[in-house]
């Protein structure tokens, strides 16, 4: 080995010395992620609106980061159960939960939750968020806009009621944000699930429900329900011709369902990025997009830095929420 050859080489072994000794080989190892399949932890069954959302995006992003995604269906305690599983796994980058709007409601409904939501749980990014729209029996509540469903209502304080998929769910909480908001009182009807709450609906055994487009769309275009309002402040794409609250006059209202990507605490900072920059490119394709669209969703792709102040904000409304209304858990 020549002199200049040999300095070269004692040169590059310096350097890498260097790079070893400032931190930058972690960051070198972590960018062969993923290098075996990632667990998304689906904390409700199989089948609801977490795992409809789950399971298109686990597809796309197995494509895009050549690693299978499992999807974990771990049910159960309204969410906390698949939570607490995934605030406890390895903050390796190969476990996420698939959550959703329920876990900022769970901090304040559930007096021991065996996690910190804000503590234990990494935001990563929102994948969608659902609307919810008022949706009555027509047979039951015989009105045509918001303005006749709210006369309708103050006329008969404690005669109707509302169904939801059980206490302290988005469906339930809504319906009491609107109570509050409008100074009426609608008689609470939990059910165990959406599905159960919807068919008595169509059956004319309730009245109401504040329930998420993707189920009543179909009901309202086949003329068996009537909508009144969308729970949110603009707007849906879905039902472009009937009002948001906010613009009837409840300024500020917003209640929607959303789902999201936490990772555990600790999991490292380049493939929590790496993760949302994946999924916002999963969710720009014409697959999902088209997907999300039948769902009467709107997709997300935000940075972990919004997604976190999101949840916080969240966590502060709900919680006056459950405070006013008094919600318990079945």
């Amino acid at each position: 080995m020549s002199t200049v050859t040999r300095r070269k080489f004692i040169g590059a072994a310096v350097g890498a010395g260097a790079l070893l000794s400032s931190g930058v080989a972690p960051a070198i190892a972590q960018s062969a992620w993923p290098n075996k399949p990632i667990r998304f932890i689906v904390p409700f069954p199989a089948g609801g609106g977490t795992d409809a959302f789950a399971r298109p995006l686990g597809k796309l992003l197995t494509a895009q980061l050549g690693q299978t995604i499992v999807i974990d269906n771990r049910g159960g305690g309204g969410g906390t159960i698949g939570a607490e599983a995934a605030a406890k796994s390895a903050p390796d980058g190969y476990t996420f939960l698939v959550g959703a709007v329920h876990h900022t409601i769970a901090v304040s409904l559930y007096p021991k939750l065996g996690y910190d939501l804000q503590k234990d749980l990494v935001p990563v990014t929102l994948v969608s968020s659902v609307p919810n729209v008022i949706v009555v029996n027509p047979s039951r509540v015989p009105v045509k806009n918001y303005q006749e469903f709210l006369a309708f209502v103050k006329a008969r304080p404690g005669k109707l009621n509302f169904g939801s998929a059980g206490s302290g769910t988005t469906h339930h909480l809504i319906g009491e944000m609107f109570k509050g908001a409008t100074g009426t009182f609608i008689t609470h009807i939990p059910y165990r699930g959406a599905g159960p709450a919807m068919a008595d609906l169509l059956a004319g055994q309730i009245d109401m429900m504040f329930d998420g487009l993707g189920t009543s769309v179909p009901q309202i275009n086949s003329g068996k329900l009537t909508p009144i309002a969308v729970t949110t402040e603009k707007r849906s794409f879905a039902l472009p011709n009937i009002p948001s609250l906010a613009e009837l006059g409840l300024k500020g209202f917003d209640g929607k369902t959303w789902y999201a990507l936490w990772a555990p605490a600790g999991t490292p900072r380049d493939i929590v990025v790496r993760m949302q920059q994946e999924t916002a490119k999963a969710l720009q394709t014409k697959e999902l997009q088209d997907a999300w669209r039948a769902l009467g969703a709107e997709a997300g792709g935000q940075s972990p830095e919004d997604f976190g102040k999101l949840v916080n904000a969240e966590v502060t409304k709900w919680a006056k929420v459950v405070k006013d209304s008094g919600a318990k858990i079945d």
